[in-house]
């Protein structure tokens, strides 16, 4: 069952402007980069649901958080189908991310108060998505679209927040140009993770980066 209901989590959300996006298989290096993901200041984290037996890690990822990370948001990605959805959520997850927007999934994440951020490509896949109840919608894949999508669908739609992902970058020129758009938050993978800091368990890296670009969010915001 979630710890934080939707308000929580979207004020979360909204005050750190970055959730990185993050799977791995093994149990002890997900701990690890949370954990530093933490000390870097971010306290919305999204797992992504990518292989064999990711609920099992995702499961113990959140009993981690809520026993030594208090106030650190555990949420799961790559979510496409209702029975998904619901698996996750009887695990914990407070708050489900897709890379599509399947309808039948926000009935499930309503009924329970947490936030299903869906992907979006289309002014109107965001709009059908807001008619469900997705106060948050993911633009994706964001390298893609680009911010021109973002201002472009914020001119007649101000009120929709929007969370990016997919090609964002922890530098200033990247950032800015997201957040001088209008998205509500960024959502950040690999970028945060380089492969040869995980490989070499140099997990105070991966904190710095995070520091470095909430840093930057704060400054372009």
């Amino acid at each position: 069952m979630a710890k934080y209901d939707k308000i929580q989590v979207l004020t979360a959300i909204k005050e750190t402007g970055i959730v990185p996006v993050f799977y791995n298989g093994n149990l002890e290096i997900s701990k690890n980069v949370l954990k530093a993901c933490y000390e870097g200041g971010i306290r919305a984290f999204e797992f992504a649901n990518r292989g064999d037996f990711a609920q099992e890690v995702f499961g113990e990822l959140v009993k981690y958080a809520n026993k030594e990370l208090p106030g650190m948001i555990v949420g799961i990605g790559s979510v496409v189908d209702p029975g998904t959805a619901a698996l996750y959520i009887q695990l914990g997850a407070n708050f489900v991310v897709g890379p599509l927007f399947n309808p039948a999934i926000a009935p499930i994440c309503n009924r329970r108060n947490i936030p299903y951020a869906p992907g979006c490509g289309s002014v109107s896949e965001v709009g059908a998505a807001q008619e469900a109840g997705c106060d948050l919608c993911k633009v994706f894949p964001g390298d893609v679209l680009g911010p021109a999508f973002v201002k472009g669908l914020r001119a007649p739609m101000p009120w929709s927040k929007l969370m990016v992902t997919g090609g964002v970058k922890p530098t200033r020129e990247n950032l800015e140009g997201w957040f001088k758009a209008g998205v509500f938050c960024v959502g950040m993978g690999s970028n945060l993770f380089p492969k040869d800091v995980i490989a070499a368990g140099e997990w105070s890296k991966i904190s710095d980066l995070c520091r470095d670009a909430l840093a930057i969010v704060k400054e372009v915001r």
